[in-house]
């Protein structure tokens, strides 16, 4: 079991499988290159699952395959299946902008995945053209609707900024409660990458819309990076508010980069490599270096209000 000094479990790795995506988002790499990642920079399949399984025998019950978009890099379903394979139990999830979700969800479904989450930031076609800086709301709602075909269990995030899509909260609601799918809105993280002038909607601004039509109780909380809310009808959605120090609290995750750097907090830009070792097949000195970084996954992240983080999130998965 995998223990960190504040006596929280880490059972959870999100693994970032590529840095590239195929949109540009406003929230967060609106002005990044698009580019190819040298071959030889990143971990393979093989390599990934050499340390994965390590950190399963150490205790991970979680895995969350992420980007970039994941969907971009090829034959993600056959990762997913030496996974499944390794540890049927394994709770396996995908994190997808849905673009390219309509074409593989019922191979990765067939593979072992189990759940999935998919950014819908807009209902209106132009609001999220202008988000992605791409035309991109029909194939994204293509593929949540396969995702729900094919048996996925799935979730919707969305990032909620002022005077762009907050004026749809109600909207994006009543869609995933129509389709029988949670939503989770999710406050947006200041960082360097981003557009400048992108406002936050704090989590009460959401609630106190969301009020206005519908009645609804918290629910307790879990280590989930959620606040979920029950509505009148047994309908859950959720909040997620990474600003928040009970966002922390519950934190049960690292992450593992496609280049192979283990971070342990998404706000904080130490890391540590388990390339070499893994490389050199030195499972012993990777668990060393896994031990380590949960040993100094720190209490809580380093956001504060005048400090913009300079994290790529599209390198560690968000």
């Amino acid at each position: 079991m995998l223990v960190d000094s504040f006596n929280r479990v880490i059972d959870y790795i999100r693994v970032s499988v590529t840095s590239r995506c195929n949109f540009r988002c406003i929230y967060c790499m609106p002005n990044t290159p698009f580019e190819w990642d040298p071959k030889e920079n990143i971990l393979s399949y093989e390599e990934m699952f050499e340390f994965l399984k390590l950190a399963i025998d150490e205790g991970v019950k979680k895995i969350r395959l992420t980007g970039g978009e994941p969907l971009l890099r090829k034959d993600l379903d056959k990762f997913v299946k030496m996974l499944y394979d390794y540890k049927p139990s394994l709770d396996l999830a995908l994190t997808t902008n849905g673009y390219y979700l309509k074409e593989y969800a019922k191979k990765l479904k067939e593979a072992g995945l189990k759940r999935v989450n998919i950014s819908l930031d807009s209902l209106r076609p132009e609001i999220a053209a202008k988000i992605a800086q791409k035309d991109v709301l029909e194939k994204v709602l293509e593929g949540i609707d396969e995702a729900i075909k094919v048996g996925l269990k799935v979730k919707l995030n969305t990032v909620v900024m002022k005077g762009i899509n907050d004026d749809e909260i109600l909207d994006l609601l009543e869609y995933a409660k129509k389709k029988g799918v949670i939503i989770r809105f999710i406050e947006f993280m200041e960082n360097e990458r981003a557009y400048p002038g992108i406002k936050r909607v704090e989590s009460s601004e959401i609630l106190k819309k969301i009020s206005k039509k519908y009645k609804f109780t918290e629910l307790p909380k879990d280590n989930s990076a959620s606040k979920y809310f029950k509505m009148e009808d047994g309908y859950v959605f959720g909040i997620i508010e990474p600003h928040n120090e009970d966002f922390c609290k519950s934190c049960n995750r690292i992450r593992l980069t496609a280049e192979g750097y283990l971070i342990p907090c998404l706000f904080f830009t130490e890391s540590y490599s388990i390339k070499e070792a893994i490389r050199k097949k030195d499972i012993k000195k990777a668990a060393e270096i896994l031990r380590d970084v949960v040993k100094n996954k720190p209490e809580k992240n380093d956001w504060q209000e005048d400090k913009i983080s300079d994290r790529a999130f599209w390198e560690t998965g968000g």
